[in-house]
């Protein structure tokens, strides 16, 4: 649950089943929790990525800060400038993206908002895999990223932050403007015991990159984004109430080369506005009980503008079908919820949703409205001091498909001893057709795609479980270790394929079943001035034409990629400095593949590994520097040796990965009167 409050939330005074004597057991996690509770008494397996170690990474986006977590894989859209997640072998569709615990709206299947969302105001970012369909509804089926920003501090304070950072796009670069990417980023935050207001403004402005591309053209699109947040919190005895308002401001172009015989050029300006408002409110009317209440408000559109521009320079629209389009999506979201504590061993968490979606567009057929409302509960049971079960439910109605009536969730965590916990939950989850899956409407020279509105949710059954290992808690060694598996399987996963009643047209169906399973191995070192992260993963995806052996031959039921990560932080405390390594390594991805439905290929994407390099040092009471490599081993684009080479957005040929190896540096300062 999202809990945020004054941003000082505590866990309770029976949080933690034995004493704690290692900090990043004491840490306040709140994501799927029905009240702030520490990592170490929550039943969920929860990552988090704390400000710090956000700060270090030199971030001017959240791909930055998540590309080298295990797990997590991004997949680049040249032909669209975008960019997606993947989250245990699933794609960005099965991700639930939160702000503060309010789910972010996207166009459709891929998460566009995670790169909308301004790095500068983030205080922590937490992770939780597997299903999360009970808390926090659609989409949460491989997981769900929580974005927590930040809230201030108690007191009176008057606080002003900036940055400025450049940084280079492989080797291109052109101070303050054009080639590279530039940050400036400046905020204010007033309090008192009472009452908060704060600002900030970021402006992201990314030149592209050449690439192997010649003329006009880039193999990576320019980006000049904006983002502008502000708030207000006001705070009583035993209630607190806050807005926040989120907008971004963002134009990618796709510039095309001139004819040779005309000497047109024909551009496109893919152009974004969000719109996100936020009220958050907390009551507390005595120690057992606790109710909130959250609502949202979103306006998000991204309209394609396609213009022609002569020899001489004069731009004019372009009328080819098709070229101009702008499709707008709101959505209105409330939950409600109510925390009770009746004992020691037995808390209650009663909650309902509603949300309000509305589409228009040229791509969009009429303007579709979708209403679901929804009633989870989830009580907490304690068995003595060693066990706590959480068991959930969530009923579902949606008024425009046959929406899953019951969705289940059980979650445990087992106290072993005082160095060791184990995990263990199932869940069903689900996701909703997107509107857009639903009522899409594109046709021009080379689309022809209809929504279906006779889809059906996707669902899921998903298992896991953690093994949580203190090896060592002293003041100055920490040491422990987290062995996890789990084992998903969706059904009527959503696809693309051609549509039964007209061969020449193309549509959305449910034609998928989709598993996906894996282990993971973290070990974690607090060592004096060194912070050590070093894990592993092994994640298996599902290979469809395993299940018809008379046809295609005996095949492998899973295809298996490896991942291996490493954190390390090094503080000279003294000279106010430090030197930071990020890295993981992402292992070849493979799928079968058929291009006719009679011969099989094992296609393959190759490893490659992928490190950031940064050090930092103070620069008196207010400022820091901060530089370092990007994409130290210099990858561009991974080779592919798929054969689907039909359409822009097809999966063969080079898979783009990034701009090739970066050099930055950056300024911040931070002021402070209490």
């Amino acid at each position: 649950m999202a809990q945020e409050g004054n941003g000082t939330t505590t866990p309770g005074k029976d949080s933690a089943v034995l004493p704690d004597t290692a900090h990043s057991l004491n840490e306040v996690v709140i994501t799927g929790q029905s009240e702030p509770q520490s990592l170490r008494n929550s039943v969920y397996q929860v990552r988090t990525i704390d400000s710090e170690r956000i700060r270090l990474r030199g971030a001017t986006n959240l791909q930055t800060i998540l590309n080298t977590e295990l797990g997590i894989r991004f997949s680049n859209d040249l032909t669209l400038g975008t960019s997606d997640i993947q989250l245990m072998g699933m794609s960005g569709q099965g991700v639930k993206i939160l702000l503060d615990g309010i789910p972010m709206v996207d166009r459709g299947s891929t998460r566009e908002s995670l790169g909308q969302i301004d790095i500068n105001t983030i205080e922590r970012i937490e992770i939780v895999e597997g299903p999360m369909s009970v808390m926090y509804g659609t989409d949460a089926l491989a997981g769900v990223i929580n974005i927590i920003t930040k809230k201030g501090h108690s007191g009176n304070s008057l606080s002003v932050n900036a940055r400025i950072q450049e940084e280079t796009a492989g080797d291109e670069y052109d101070a303050l403007t054009q080639k590279g990417t530039h940050n400036q980023g400046v905020g204010l935050t007033w309090q008192n015991e009472h009452l908060q207001f704060s600002g900030n403004v970021t402006r992201n402005d990314f030149g592209g990159w050449q690439g192997a591309s010649t003329g006009r053209e880039k193999d990576w699109m320019p980006k000049d984004q904006m983002l502008y947040t502000a708030g207000t919190r006001i705070t009583g005895k035993r209630w607190n109430l806050w807005y926040r308002f989120n907008g971004a401001d963002e134009t990618i172009k796709d510039l095309g080369n001139r004819n040779p015989n005309t000497g047109i050029a024909s551009d496109q300006d893919y152009i974004t506005k969000r719109w996100f408002h936020q009220v958050q409110s907390e009551i507390r009317p005595n120690e057992k009980l606790s109710m909130t209440a959250v609502g949202s408000y979103t306006d998000y559109s991204r309209r394609t503008l396609s213009t022609n521009i002569d020899i001489n320079d004069h731009r004019t629209l372009s009328l080819e079908p098709g070229s101009q389009d702008k499709s707008i999506f709101k959505t209105a979201f409330f939950r409600g919820t109510a925390f009770y504590k009746a004992g020691d061993n037995l808390s209650i968490l009663v909650g309902v949703d509603f949300s309000n979606n509305n589409a228009s567009g040229a791509r969009i057929n009429s303007s579709p409205t979708i209403n679901e409302y929804a009633l989870f509960l989830a009580p907490e049971i304690r068995f003595g001091q060693f066990f706590k079960l959480t068991p959930g439910l969530r009923f579902l109605k949606n008024s425009v498909y046959d929406a899953p009536p019951v969705i289940p969730s059980l979650n445990g965590k087992l106290t072993l001893s005082k160095s060791l916990d184990f995990r263990f939950g199932y869940a069903r989850g689900f996701r909703s057709p997107a509107l857009r899956e639903l009522y899409f409407d594109f046709h021009d020279a080379s689309h022809s795609i209809n929504g279906n509105v006779n889809l059906k949710a996707e669902y899921s059954n998903s298992f896991n479980s953690f093994l949580v290992w203190q090896a060592v808690s002293r003041e100055v060694l920490r040491i422990s270790s987290t062995l996890g598996g789990f084992y998903n399987i969706f059904h009527d996963l959503i696809d693309t394929g051609i549509d039964p009643n007209d061969r020449t047209q193309t549509t959305y169906l449910n034609i998928h079943l989709f598993k996906t399973t894996g282990f993971s191995l973290e070990n974690k070192l607090f060592w004096k001035n060194l912070q050590a992260t070093v894990g592993a993963t092994y994640i298996g995806r599902y290979n469809e034409f395993s299940e018809t052996p008379e046809d295609f031959g005996p095949l492998p039921e899973f295809v298996w990629s490896a991942e291996i990560n490493a954190n390390l932080l090094y503080t000279f405390k003294k000279a106010g400095a430090s030197i930071n390594l990020f890295y993981k390594y992402s292992g070849k991805r493979p799928v079968y593949e058929t291009t006719d439905q009679v011969n099989i290929h094992l296609a393959e994407t190759e490893g490659f590994h992928m490190a950031d390099l940064t050090a930092s040092k103070t620069l008196g009471k207010y400022v820091s520097l901060l530089g370092g490599i990007k994409n130290v081993f210099d990858v561009t684009n991974l080779r592919n040796t798929s054969t689907d080479t039909g359409g822009a957005h097809s999966t063969g040929g080079p898979v783009p990965m990034s701009f090739g190896r970066s050099y930055f540096l950056g300024l911040s300062f931070q002021w402070t009167k209490h």
